[in-house]
């Protein structure tokens, strides 16, 4: 499988309700460099795991739309929205943020990400 076709296969993953999400897409050695809205963050295996329990708690789905998605070796560059159905509100489908991220992959796994990320709002939906 190529890189691409790894990440697109997370990305398309039911990522609010796979208690095996990580172990099945992150190598153990991950590091995700994220600078979001709210400041930078290095998110490692455990922080990770962390992380996607807080998705699986807050949502009902979560879903993303690509935009831009390229291919070089073992690195692939995602441009892309997230949108989200919240556990108090599943009937409407909101966008959350966009993202941009460059994701390495080592063993078939995901290894390590370079993200930019910004909160959506009323101003920025349908970027």
């Amino acid at each position: 499988m190529s890189s691409k076709e790894l990440l697109q296969q997370f990305y398309n993953s039911d990522m609010a309700n796979n208690n095996d999400l990580v172990k099945t897409f992150f190598h153990k050695d991950c590091e995700l460099h994220w600078n979001s809205s709210s400041g930078f963050s290095l998110l490692r295996y455990n922080d990770v795991v962390v992380f996607f329990e807080g998705i699986r708690s807050s949502y009902e789905s979560l879903r993303f739309e690509h935009t831009h998605l390229f291919e070089s070796g073992n690195h692939v560059i995602s441009r892309h929205h997230a949108y989200a159905r919240t556990i108090e509100d599943s009937s409407e489908e909101v966008l959350l943020a966009h993202f941009i991220a460059i994701w390495e992959v080592k063993d078939n796994k995901l290894f390590r990400c370079y993200e930019i990320s910004q909160l959506a709002d009323e101003k920025t939906i349908g970027s």
